[in-house]
């Protein structure tokens, strides 16, 4: 059984820890502990790994957040994988930092990332894990604010949040977006 985990950001050291690339970071420490590597291939960086007897294909999307979709659409069709075994991982300014929710389906609320996949793919009927980072920004500067670095306690936290996601994602892929929702949305 196959699932695509999409970690959303942006390529480009000017992006690297920022909020809006909590996706890619959580993938970066899934391929890290299972000792793989991403390669740069059609549109995203790819990597594979086995969890309980299924293949978890992991990609960050090289096409910026805006065209997300692009990367998530074709991937999706090459590997044949149904909508249902979709999980992208997401900053959400709506949760406070700390929180993380997991979902079956929902709106973009404004990403635009997930504004991307709703629109290639047609549907917003695919899983989210919403990684929560606050709306601590003055009117007016959400741009900057989601792509500015964690603050120095944020920082502290984020190893445990990072691992926690990883958690999520095993979970969604081995028992299902219902029963992880009830085991991780507190």
């Amino acid at each position: 059984m196959k699932y695509l985990i999409v970690g959303l950001g942006n390529i480009g050291q000017e992006y690297a820890n920022t909020r809006h690339n909590i996706g890619f970071m959580v993938l970066d420490q899934m391929a890290k502990e299972a000792g793989v590597q991403f390669s740069t291939m059609r549109l995203a960086s790819f990597t594979e790994i086995n969890h309980k007897g299924r293949t978890l294909c992991l990609i960050k999307p090289t096409t910026y957040m805006n065209l997300s979709g692009k990367a998530v659409s074709y991937w999706m069709k090459d590997l044949k994988i149904p909508i249902e075994n979709i999980l992208v991982i997401v900053d959400d300014l709506a949760i406070p930092f700390g929180s993380l929710r997991i979902k079956p389906k929902g709106s973009p609320a404004g990403h635009n990332g997930l504004k991307s996949i709703e629109g290639l793919l047609g549907s917003n009927e695919y899983a989210r894990l919403r990684f929560g980072i606050g709306d601590n920004f003055p009117k007016g500067r959400q741009v900057d604010y989601v792509l500015s670095a964690f603050d120095k306690e944020e920082v502290l936290a984020l190893p445990t949040l990072i691992d926690q996601s990883i958690n999520m994602v095993k979970s969604f892929a081995t028992i299902g977006i219902e029963l992880t929702m009830t085991n991780f949305n507190k």
